[in-house]
């Protein structure tokens, strides 16, 4: 498989995107944890495939203050099938809004047998390829802590602040 690449300079750094000829396969901060999700990113060529100008053009609105609509990219996560469970669920969460890890993991288990899964659901949400695009950043702590996001809390705090200005870090939070 052919790889590209290409960067996106906002205001909270550096973007790397990744993506074969049809789908977007990383977004990542430069310097996050887990960058490049195992990916060679060395051997791939800088060039903007149809998937990474969709990714640029959205992250452009984004950073704008607008709300772009996430299912116009096309993107390709090569995860585990319960990871892949936890990113669908990610998606789902709207612009400006937050769950819990807790709230999460339970979805996830929607129609399965409870079982502890808060931390398998909380390493799949920590190790998402495609940040921003598949939103982890909108996941807090059941206290409404600022927790777990690879591209640092600086990063997710601003992220949320950006969305939703009236957004509160409590356990008073403005969740769906």
């Amino acid at each position: 498989m052919k790889l590209y690449k290409e960067f996106f300079e906002s205001e909270l750094g550096t973007l790397t995107l990744l993506s074969d000829e049809n789908y977007l396969l990383g977004l990542w901060f430069n310097g996050q944890k887990y960058f490049g999700a195992g990916y060679d990113l060395s051997i791939a060529e800088v060039f903007a495939t149809r998937p990474i100008k969709q990714t640029l053009k959205w992250l452009t609105n984004y950073f704008a203050g607008q709300t772009p609509d996430p299912r116009t990219i096309p993107v390709k996560p090569v995860v585990s099938a319960f990871r892949q469970k936890v990113l669908k669920e990610l998606q789902k969460i709207p612009y400006g809004k937050l769950v819990t890890y807790k709230e999460l993991s339970n979805r996830v288990q929607k129609g399965q047998n409870k079982i502890n899964l808060a931390r398998a659901v909380g390493n799949a949400v920590k190790h998402n390829p495609i940040s921003l695009i598949i939103p982890c950043h909108r996941v807090v702590g059941s206290d409404g802590a600022l927790t777990g996001y690879a591209g640092g809390l600086d990063r997710k705090k601003a992220l949320l602040k950006m969305e939703n200005p009236q957004i509160k870090f409590s356990s008073q939070l403005d969740l769906l």
